[in-house]
């Protein structure tokens, strides 16, 4: 039997309990997490930034159609076929106000489901939601308390794949100088260009969790700022994965840089 996948785990507590939103929830942060085969018309060639999908017209709606394996879309094509490989996130952006829905493993896994457009343009508007920015000066830490067992996996989740941004995070209790009191997820050593993306990483957690955006802040610490050795003595630690070496770059495909999403050709 085929090994099933975090997208198949994840569609299957999604139907068991169709009226549970967190599940439903979580099926679509995977989906947006996991990296995609989209299934083209024709191979790429090098240096192209825009991709042509294939489309199927079923229904009132049009997919394209997209496998977490590939050898799940040989096995639905019947045959090698062209396609790329994207995150859910970037199939969502490219796909988002085109009327185009996604059909993710059609009739080869477990996780077969049709997801039609508004659901689609919902999730890019999801993944779109971008935290504020504040200043708040820290008077104390302490152990967080309080937060669900489940936000917590979803960090570790979203922090395993953000290789190489950061060298730590920690998640503590807080007590600001107004007086108010909360949670913070604090990096440390953080690449400065990074920063935004690891910010959207967090509140995407809070927001696949059903948990209150005002639940947990963000803040970023170098290594030798004081607040770090308190966040290490109270704190809950992630660490995130380092590069071990440089490699050579390997050709980028359209889609790799999320500030450039490939378009629909």
């Amino acid at each position: 039997m085929a090994e099933h996948t975090l997208l198949d785990q994840a569609h299957a507590a999604m139907i068991a309990s169709a009226e549970d939103d967190a599940l439903r929830l979580r099926f679509y942060e995977r989906l947006a997490d996991a990296e995609l085969f989209l299934m083209l018309q024709s191979d790429l060639n090098a240096g192209d930034e825009n991709v042509t999908p294939e489309l199927f017209d079923l229904g009132d709606a049009r997919f394209v159609l997209v496998f977490d394996r590939e050898e799940r879309l040989a096995a639905f094509a019947g045959q090698p076929a062209p396609y790329v490989a994207l995150s859910g996130r970037a199939i969502a952006e490219m796909l988002q106000g085109q009327g185009i829905g996604v059909g993710l493993n059609l009739e080869v896994a477990p996780s077969s489901i049709l997801l039609p457009p508004e659901a689609i343009d919902w999730l890019h508007e999801t993944l779109g939601n971008a935290p504020d920015e504040l200043e708040a000066r820290i008077r104390e830490v302490h152990t967080p308390k309080g937060l669900p067992d489940h936000l917590i996996g979803a960090l570790d989740v979203k922090l395993a794949s953000a290789m190489g941004l950061a060298r730590c995070a920690y998640l503590a209790g807080v007590t600001y100088d107004s007086g108010a009191r909360g949670h913070l997820l604090a990096f440390v050593a953080a690449v400065p260009a990074a920063q935004g993306a690891l910010a959207r990483a967090a509140a995407e957690a809070l927001t696949f969790s059903g948990i209150e955006a005002g639940a947990m802040d963000v803040a970023f610490f170098d290594t030798a700022d004081p607040i770090t050795a308190r966040l290490d003595r109270v704190g809950l630690r992630f660490d995130l994965p380092q590069p071990q070496a440089e490699a050579p770059r390997p050709l980028v495909p359209p889609g790799s840089d999320p500030e450039r999403p490939p378009k629909l050709r």
